[in-house]
């Protein structure tokens, strides 16, 4: 798939301008990854990735049902505030990690199945 070296915007929801950029190195279908440089958005939000990556760990490290739903409700923070651009517009739904300098996520063009 030709993803490499695209382009993808991070966008704060609520005006807050760009979060950052992400340059795709990798495709590992469904994941992408890339480079994240970040924007002036991004401190705001960069708690909240930050925390959302403990819990992921956590959650993987002790498979507890109760680190599942915190994570659940940090990533729905993290979806409430920014959106994830493609090069070819907005996507409905996505699963994105940040970590310095690195990103990684999927997508999808219709909402995600629950479950």
């Amino acid at each position: 798939m030709g993803f490499d070296g695209e382009i993808w915007r991070v966008t704060g929801r609520d005006g807050e301008g760009p979060v950052g950029e992400i340059v795709v190195d990798d495709a590992d279908f469904p994941w992408l990854s890339g480079r994240f440089g970040a924007g002036p958005a991004y401190a705001a939000v960069e708690p909240f990735f930050a925390r959302e990556l403990e819990l992921l760990e956590a959650n993987l490290e002790e498979r507890a049902d109760d680190t599942r739903q915190e994570w659940e409700e940090a990533y729905d923070e993290i979806r409430r505030r920014v959106s994830l651009v493609s090069p070819r517009g907005p996507v409905a739904e996505f699963l994105l990690h940040i970590q310095g300098e690195q990103a990684w996520f999927r997508w999808s063009d219709e909402p995600f199945e629950d479950g």
